[in-house]
């Protein structure tokens, strides 16, 4: 993909990644600072923080035939071992539980030290 291919998937996000963008911009997790349809080899995802290591994938019902599944496992796999963590969230948990997929993705961003 080309950066003007990732420019238009930014334009277009579908209604779930347009509603998961406005809940990474909550205050309480810009400090970990993620993009949208970020390069990661031949691959982009749909966000990402390079600080955390941390990607957020949203899938919608093509995601889940058997081919799709096996190309979400290789994506998965190649972004892994570039030092990323992945979480997948359905296009359903997004409308319908955001506080629970925003409470997931805080719960796998690294924790800032103890202050004593």
């Amino acid at each position: 993909m080309s950066i003007a291919q990732a420019r238009l998937f930014r334009r277009s996000m579908s209604p779930p990644e347009a509603r998961l963008w406005m809940a990474l911009r909550d205050p309480v997790l810009r400090p970990h600072h993620f993009r949208r349809q970020v390069a990661l080899g031949p691959y982009y995802a749909d966000f990402a923080s390079h600080s955390a290591r941390l990607v957020i994938e949203v899938d919608g019902g093509a995601h889940f035939t058997d081919d799709a599944l096996r190309r979400d496992g290789r994506r998965d796999a190649f972004i892994r071992a570039q030092g990323y963590r992945v979480l997948r969230f359905t296009s359903v948990d997004v409308f319908e539980h955001i506080d629970g997929v925003v409470t997931a993705i805080l719960g796998a961003l690294p924790q800032p030290p103890p202050t004593a």
